[in-house]
Parts: C-alpha cells; structure tokens; sequence
C-alpha cells in the first residue's frame, strides 16, 4: 500500500530538524528596488500633486500643549513589524541598523547602549552612545509634517501611529545633524550627501508614497526622473 503523503507542515519540521517546530512568521515586504525601472515603477503609482499645502493642526509632541498628531514617539502598538514585542521602536531600528551593539543590562535586549552606525546619508562612520544619543536619530524618509500637509492629516489615528512607526519602509537610523537640516523636506528640496545612497533614499521614499497612498509634489517627481538614469 501506498504510504498517505505527509502534510506540508510535517515536512517543513522534518527540514528544520535543528529547530524547534513552531509557526512559520511572515516577512516583511522587500524594500523598494533602486534601479532606473524601479524607480520609474514606483513613480507610475503615486499621485503628483503641484505642490504641499499647509494643513493646520500638526504637533508631534504629545502632552497638555501637544497635538500627539502620530501618537507618543516611538510607540510600540502598532501594526507593522515589531509591534507588540515589549521594546520600542526607536530601540528596535538601532538594533537593526548599527553594529557591536551592546545592549542594558535588564532589559531583554530592548534598550542599545552603544554600537557603530555606517550613516547611509552621510557615508560616515558614527559611533553611538546612548549618553550622547542625539548623534544618531531615527528618520521618517517620508517626514511625519509632510505626510500630515498631504494627507494624514485626515487618517484614523491608528493609521498615522502606524506610519509614524513603520520600521519596514519608512524608518532608518541616521546622523543627528543631517536629519536636522533634511527637516520634512522631500526628494525635490533634499538629497543625502552621500551620493550612493541617493538612488535607494529616492526608491524608499516612492516606496513609502505609494504604500499609504500619499502624494509626491511635482519637484519630488523631477528630481525622481533627474536621478533615475544614474541607477542601476
């Protein structure tokens, strides 16, 4: 007699055997290609709108005088990865992003004490210390005040702490002072120093648009195309 085929859950435990037999976890999306098609795939998705308005009523800051617009500041109740995993999210993006990371004591590996960061938008290499943490900052690619201008602004609120905390796509451990000068300027205003990371930095931000539907201003979709070509 022919033996009944095993299920496909049975088959994949007997290929982890040096692992425990547990669920599999979905993965994130991929991120954004960073080629000349990709770019123009990404470009072909979002809406081009001639230029950012103000909407009023903006604050990040949360508290009495605060607005709390995107929720408390590195929340972890969100939807997206590393949500509801007991450490925060800005603790989250260093652990992914920095090197030599060495974590306090106590803490389940949820707060980084110091590591290495190779800054992607300056190409430096920075040395964190969470005594002096303003040297490294967590960056929204598609800034929070600008996705408020062009529509967050009328989002449910679980949907902007979302996006506020969306390590996947929109988040990345950079310099303190470049994240400074880029403020909430896009691709049309602003460009990473480091010119190799250009291509990728303008991928991720078409990427994040066309995830939540947000709009680009006609300079992000020039600057987009200007760039294009030089990528590969």
């Amino acid at each position: 007699m022919t033996p009944a085929p095993r299920p496909l859950s049975l088959v994949l435990c007997l290929l982890l055997l040096t692992t425990a037999c547990t669920a599999i976890e979905p993965q994130p999306a991929e991120p954004a290609g960073t080629s000349a098609s990709s770019i123009g795939a990404e470009l072909a998705k979002v809406k081009v709108v001639a230029a950012r308005p103000k909407v009023k009523g903006y604050g990040r800051e949360c508290g009495k005088e605060g607005a709390c617009s995107f929720g408390p500041a590195w929340s972890d109740n969100h939807a997206g990865v590393g949500g509801h995993d007991g450490c925060d999210t800005r603790n989250n993006v260093l652990a992914k992003q920095l090197t030599e990371v060495t974590y306090k004591p106590g803490t389940r590996q949820c707060v980084v004490m110091s590591g290495k960061l190779l800054d992607p938008y300056t190409g430096r290499t920075i040395e964190f210390r969470k005594a002096a943490a303003g040297k490294v900052q967590i960056d929204h690619l598609y800034p929070l005040a600008r996705a408020w201008d062009l529509g967050a602004s009328t989002w449910p609120a679980q949907r902007r702490v979302d996006f506020a905390n969306d390590q996947a796509d929109n988040l990345l451990a950079v310099d303190g002072a470049t994240n400074a000068s880029k403020s909430d300027q896009g691709p049309g205003e602003w460009l990473p120093l480091n010119k190799s990371f250009r291509c990728t930095y303008v991928a991720r931000y078409l990427h994040v648009a066309a995830k939540y539907k947000l709009p680009i201003t006609r300079d992000d979709q020039k600057a987009a195309q200007l760039l294009a070509p030089t990528c590969h």
